[in-house]
């Protein structure tokens, strides 16, 4: 199923968009090999958003449950930055197919989930109208 037909059930819509995503772990690892601990870092891209969730492309998926700081700027450069847990992991060994992990946002800074919203709100209105149609994403 894709994750953005308009038949897709979740709870919020899902705007299609490739953005360069930074993730952090919240939660530390530990080296196997020198039983120090470690955080996890890196930038990734999205390949959709919602008010209540992420998909980030990566080649590393964390494991269900991962509790991380993520950050991302919208076009038009209102920086979001937001917790999220990774809820699902999609894994694939064809190389046309996507790697990464589902994450859904618990919690952020008020105005920044609301301007994040207001983006998804607006880009799922300008979608349903068409091209040339009366929504903006500007």
């Amino acid at each position: 199923m894709s994750q953005d037909r308009e038949d897709d059930p979740r709870r919020e819509p899902r705007v299609p968009l490739s953005l360069p995503v930074r993730i952090a772990t919240i939660d530390p690892e530990t080296d196997p090999r020198t039983g120090r601990a470690f955080f996890r870092s890196c930038s990734e891209f999205c390949s959709n958003v919602s008010r209540n969730g992420i998909f980030i492309r990566t080649s590393e998926p964390l494991e269900p449950g991962r509790r991380l700081l993520v950050e991302l700027k919208l076009p038009g450069g209102r920086g979001v930055e937001a917790v999220g847990r990774v809820a699902w992991v999609k894994r694939s060994l064809a190389p046309e197919k996507e790697t990464g992990v589902g994450v859904e946002l618990v919690g952020g800074v008020p105005d920044q989930l609301a301007s994040l919203q207001a983006f998804v709100s607006r880009s799922a209105r300008q979608r349903r109208s068409g091209p040339g149609g009366p929504a903006s994403l500007g």
